[in-house]
C-alpha cells in the first residue's frame, strides 16, 4: 500500500509522498487521473538532502518531471513541519532548479502560509510568434522552469485552452513551455490564469506568478521592491521582486485528506 497526502497550494493539488519513488512517472500518471485515480496536477515526493534539509522531485500528471512548483514547494514546508519530520520554521530544499529557502508561518501548532525564496525570475526579449493561426507576442522568463507570459487585454476572452497547449509545444521551446495569461489590473494588481506544461490548465502556479510579475516590470507595468497581488482562479499569491530579479512569494499551504491505495 502506498500512502500518501493530497494537498494544494490555491487549488494546484498534487499527492505527497515521504520516500524515494520507485516508478515516479508511472505512478504519477496513474494516481493523478481525475477518474480512475486520487486526482490531482501530479505528486511530489520528499526525501532526505545531502546538501539541504530535504529534497523535492516533482512529477506533472502526464509523468514528466518538472525543475519546480512554487505551490507544490510550500506544501512541502506544510507536510515535513505537520508531519514532525522537523520543529524548524526556516528551511532549505533541495529542487532540480536548485535549493530555495523557506519561511513557515505557523498558527495553532500547523503551518498556513509560507513565504519562499524562488531564486531569480529572470525575463528575456519578447518574442513574436507564428501559433495557431495568429502573431503572438511573448515575454519569454525563466524561474528555474521555463515560461511564456502573454498580456491580454480581457482575460474572459484569452484562448487559455486553444492557444496554450499549441505554445507548450512550439518549436520556440524544445523543452516545452508553462503559458501564462496576464491581465493587468493596476500597478499592484494583475489577474493570470495558466497553462502548465504536462498538466494543462491548473488553479494556479506560484513560479508562473512570479515569471507574470517579472514580464510585468519588465514592460513597466509594475515596479521592483513592491508586492504585487496576483489573482490566480484558486485565490491571491503576494509576490515581490528586487531589482537583482530576486523573487519572494507568499501563499497558503493546506492539507485536503491523507490516503493510501494498492494500485501501484
Amino acid at each position: 500500500m502506498l500512502k500518501f497526502t493530497k494537498m494544494h497550494g490555491l487549488g494546484n493539488d498534487y499527492l505527497y509522498v515521504f520516500g524515494e519513488p520507485k516508478d515516479p512517472a508511472g505512478t504519477s500518471r496513474l494516481l493523478s487521473d481525475r477518474h480512475f485515480g486520487a486526482g490531482s496536477d501530479g505528486m511530489i515526493w520528499i526525501s532526505p538532502s545531502d546538501i539541504a534539509d530535504f529534497k523535492m522531485r516533482i512529477f506533472n500528471a502526464d509523468g514528466s518531471e518538472a525543475r519546480m512548483c512554487g505551490n507544490g514547494i510550500r506544501c512541502v514546508g506544510k507536510y515535513v513541519y505537520d508531519k514532525g519530520y522537523t520543529d524548524r520554521t526556516r528551511l532549505k530544499i533541495e529542487t532540480l532548479s536548485g535549493i530555495r529557502t523557506l519561511l513557515l508561518h505557523v498558527a495553532d501548532g500547523c503551518v498556513d502560509t509560507v513565504t519562499v525564496d524562488m531564486g531569480p525570475a529572470v525575463p528575456a526579449p519578447e518574442q513574436t510568434l507564428s501559433a495557431g493561426g495568429r502573431s503572438v507576442t511573448v515575454t519569454p522568463v525563466s524561474v528555474g522552469n521555463p515560461h511564456a507570459v502573454l498580456f491580454v487585454e480581457d482575460m474572459e476572452a484569452a484562448p487559455l485552452t486553444t492557444l496554450g497547449p499549441v505554445l507548450e509545444r512550439h518549436a520556440a521551446f524544445p523543452d516545452g513551455v508553462n503559458v501564462e495569461f496576464v491581465q493587468v489590473c493596476s500597478e499592484t494588481e494583475l489577474r493570470m490564469r495558466v497553462w502548465e506544461r504536462g498538466s494543462g490548465v491548473t488553479m494556479a502556479c506560484g513560479t508562473g506568478a512570479c515569471a507574470s510579475v517579472a514580464a510585468a516590470i519588465a514592460r513597466g507595468f509594475c515596479r521592483y521592491d513592491t508586492p504585487i497581488t496576483v489573482l490566480l482562479d484558486g485565490g491571491p499569491l503576494q509576490i515581490r521582486i528586487a531589482p537583482d530579479h530576486t523573487a519572494v512569494m507568499t501563499g497558503p499551504a493546506v492539507t485536503v485528506y491523507e490516503g493510501e491505495t494498492a494500485l501501484v
